[in-house]
């Protein structure tokens, strides 16, 4: 797949499947989440990227993708994954992202 990613700062690089798995191992650490489920995460957010139609896509797209796919298949690695992506500030934002969950 030949797609440029348009970091919030400007910055554009390919998209790396490597990247992504780094970044949802590190949220679903010590959580009963398989590599077959995490290589389905990176399928489905590939498939949406794609689905775009677009040869750059920004770096939001794949953060929202990965935030709909977590919030199926662990919660707590849902918020782990959003109180970096979306940079909690406080206890509220917190929880607010919790209850979403509900």
């Amino acid at each position: 797949m030949s797609l440029v990613i348009v970091k919030k700062d400007g910055r554009r690089e390919e998209f790396s499947q490597d990247k992504l798995r780094q970044k949802l191992r590190v949220a679903l650490t010590k959580r009963p989440v398989s590599e077959d489920q995490i290589d389905t995460v990176i399928s489905r957010v590939e498939g949406e990227l794609t689905a775009l139609n677009l040869k750059e896509v920004p770096s939001d797209a794949i953060g929202e993708a990965v935030l709909r796919e977590l919030k199926e298949l662990d919660q707590v690695a849902y918020i782990r994954f959003a109180s970096v992506y979306r940079q909690f500030a406080d206890i509220e934002d917190l929880r607010r992202a919790v209850d979403t969950l509900a």
